[in-house]
């Protein structure tokens, strides 16, 4: 099995995920303030929050038109979560005390040695703040 570093080349690369949403300006503003830097803006129906390894990218639901009618609905994202790896779960949930409005899952260790936040976007959809925390855990980050 290959770790993320030992991809081959030839291998496709993921670079980002889309969310479609009926309001970009709000989903964006929310992203920023739980990545913690500016979205790159293309259109006012598209932007980029970016991290070190891939972006989050949100489109309006006007943007669908252009894979056809249907190809994807705002906030029906039911079996996705986003995950981002972060240095202290419990700094984060701190920091973000005023931003979040659902919180699925207070910071709590998990099986796996993960730390993790679940929580809600503005959409629904789930975002998972996480801290590898046991030795096993460390190491699967690259740690």
């Amino acid at each position: 099995m290959t770790t993320p570093t030992q991809v081959p080349t030839t291998s496709p690369r993921l670079v980002s995920v889309r969310l479609i949403t009926e309001d970009v300006a709000r989903l964006v503003a929310f992203y920023e303030q739980v990545a913690g830097v500016p979205a790159q803006w293309s259109t006012p129906d598209f932007a980029q929050v970016g991290t070190a390894v891939g972006a989050l990218a949100i489109g309006s639901t006007r943007t669908v038109a252009l894979a056809g009618a249907g190809a994807a609905r705002s906030a029906d994202a039911l079996t996705a979560i986003i995950e981002f790896l972060v240095a202290d779960v419990d700094a984060e949930r701190a920091r973000l005390d005023g931003v979040l409005t659902d919180v699925v899952m207070e910071p709590t260790t998990m099986p796996w040695g993960n730390r993790s936040l679940l929580f809600r976007d503005p959409d629904g959809t789930l975002v998972n703040l996480f801290t590898p925390v046991t030795p096993d855990a460390v190491a699967r980050a690259g740690g």
